[in-house]
């Protein structure tokens, strides 16, 4: 008997549309108990430990959900599939990913339709990340993210379409794995990285996107008490120049920056050497992290440093995914 624990969150995949159409929190939540297709094999108990819109969810609520994990491991499940909603599921799950070191599998999943729509995918979603959960294949994989029949890292997947039921997708790498009706097949592996088992999570630390025509403004309107930053920038890592006295000013004040590329695909690397180019934004001493959104990066440096890690510990923590 596989014990898996499945923890709702809320989101779409726990929600009901109005006869109008519009899709809001149910009462109820429309999964609870709806296990029938699973067999004898695979027993789930069940826990409604949010009900939230994923927009609602934040750094303490996932550290909440990361320590409820921990118990859960503690006492004995063989996995946990956490439902979600998609406007942030990717960074939950990566935040799970980096603060968990569960040997068990760990499963996010979620949809983009509700329970009473036309085509409803969250009842399968559902499914086939119990599956995945009670699969010995899935262990020690970090944190996966199941949707639409395919298996992603949580490192990597990002949401791509705002209602498409095909949204999740991992740039440039793809899915490791696939849910198939004989079972779970995975055909890559992940490298590992550190697990951060934080009890706390650091506030302020803020996400901004690079543009054309960009100066100082935003960089001098952070508050004092601003703790990390993380910058979208152009291209393969480079930014207006009108933006380098204030994050000179950011820098003088010791708050970490961290700089992703806005690219779809790809990876920030500091080859442009001018006025505001990669080279010269890592001689002031900005952090590059390589093949995270920035969405994700943000949260890898709200983990880091939650973790207690500064200078050169922090910088290798941070600008590299696959470590």
């Amino acid at each position: 008997m596989t014990n898996i624990l499945v923890l709702h969150t809320g989101g779409t995949i726990s929600m009901t549309a109005n006869a109008a159409g519009d899709v809001a929190p149910s009462a109820e939540n429309p999964l609870m108990g709806q296990v029938d297709q699973l067999g004898a094999d695979i027993h789930v108990t069940a826990e409604e430990i949010f009900n939230l819109p994923s927009p609602h969810m934040t750094p303490e609520l996932m550290l909440e959900l990361a320590q409820r994990i921990r118990r859960a491991e503690a006492n004995g499940v063989d996995g946990v599939v956490v439902t979600h909603g998609t406007d942030t599921l990717e960074e939950t799950a990566y935040f799970l990913d980096l603060t968990l070191d569960s040997t068990i599998p760990v499963v996010v999943t979620g949809a983009m339709r509700s329970s009473n729509e036309i085509g409803s995918d969250g009842l399968y979603n559902f499914i086939t990340a119990i599956r995945t959960a009670a699969s010995p294949e899935s262990r020690h994989k970090g944190c996966l993210v199941v949707m639409n029949d395919e298996i992603h890292t949580a490192r990597f997947v990002t949401k791509t379409h705002t209602t498409n039921v095909a949204t999740f997708r991992t740039p440039t790498f793809g899915p490791i794995g696939l849910v198939t009706k004989d079972g779970v097949r995975f055909f890559q592996e992940l490298i590992n990285q550190e697990a951060c088992l934080i009890d706390n999570v650091v506030p302020n630390v803020f996400l901004l996107k690079a543009y054309a025509g960009m100066d100082a403004t935003l960089f001098d309107a952070l508050p004092k008490n601003t703790n990390g930053l993380v910058i979208e920038a152009l291209g393969a890592g480079n930014l207006p120049p009108a933006t380098l006295p204030g994050l000179q000013r950011l820098l003088d004040r010791h708050v970490p920056i961290v700089l992703v590329s806005r690219c779809f695909n790809g990876v920030a690397e500091g080859f442009y050497d001018y006025e505001g180019g990669g080279v010269e934004l890592e001689k002031m001493g900005i952090i590059f992290c390589q093949g995270l959104n920035g969405q994700k990066a943000r949260i890898k440096l709200i983990v880091g440093l939650s973790d207690g890690k500064q200078g050169a510990d922090l910088k290798a923590y941070v600008n590299n995914a696959i470590s």
